[in-house]
């Protein structure tokens, strides 16, 4: 039986470990040709030799999204390799540093928006330029948090990249609907990755009192969140667009 992206080419940012991977993995599994893209070079092949070893298609480009010739040169990669781009999923990204608003500074204020927003423009403006010349349209979703949708305090630079990724999600939406281009963001809540673990494991019972806050009880899996993604990317998902989508066991419901 074909997978849900049975044939379709896929860019997939921050591919070497955490959400990319598992993601990766995911759309392997349902019949994607993948081009997965990291600054982590090694964890990067890592996640290559995954999904080739389940039988997919895929290749490595080294990439840093805030920079706009990695960034051309990825789409580029994708379309020399497989002719094409059908849909993307612009997930590479960094919490900064911590600390309240008038703590944070200048240096970690711009390096995170140089990632977590202007990375995923640069990335939306390459994949949408491709998809264009296609003329077939595609699909194309990001990675902003629940963060993107509510203040969260300590992370003032992380909140105000992550609400801008939903924004320009949106306003992609408006523009592109019309040539077929589908445009969504998942908005994860917390979820068992390298990052979250650094919180989870800064003291005892950080990760019980996370859990408590959640209705499910419980952090997220990095492949709940690829799912949800294969889901958006596919033609199942044909009517879901502009939507900031939570996937975060029902924080935002509270």
């Amino acid at each position: 039986m074909a997978g849900i992206l049975d044939g379709k080419v896929a860019i997939i940012t921050g591919a070497a470990s955490g959400i990319g991977r598992a993601t990766s993995q995911i759309f392997a599994r349902e019949g994607a040709k993948l081009v997965l893209a990291d600054v982590q070079e090694e964890g990067g092949n890592q996640t290559v030799k995954l999904v080739k070893d389940a039988g997919a298609s895929a290749i490595f480009v080294k990439v840093d999204v805030s920079k706009w010739t990695d960034v051309a040169a990825m789409v580029a990669a994708a379309v020399a390799t497989y002719g094409r781009l059908d849909c993307a999923f612009n997930n590479a990204g960094i919490d900064g540093k911590g600390g309240r608003i008038h703590e944070c500074t200048e240096e970690n204020w711009a390096r995170v928006m140089s990632i977590n927003l202007t990375g995923v423009w640069l990335c939306m403006k390459a994949e949408i330029d491709q998809m264009l010349k296609q003329g077939h349209g595609g699909a194309i979703v990001n990675t902003s948090s629940d963060a993107g949708l509510i203040g969260v305090s300590g992370l003032p630079a992380y909140v105000a990249a992550k609400h801008g990724v939903a924004g320009l999600t949106k306003a992609a939406a408006i523009e592109y609907g019309r040539h077929k281009i589908r445009v969504n963001a998942v908005c994860p809540g917390p979820i068992r990755t390298p990052m979250l673990g650094k919180l989870l494991n800064a003291k005892p019972g950080n990760e019980e009192k996370m859990a408590r806050s959640e209705p499910l009880k419980r952090i997220g899996e990095p492949s709940e969140i690829g799912e949800a993604v294969a889901w958006l990317c596919s033609d199942r998902a044909s009517y879901v667009h502009g939507l900031p989508m939570p996937v975060d066991g029902g924080y935002m419901a509270q």
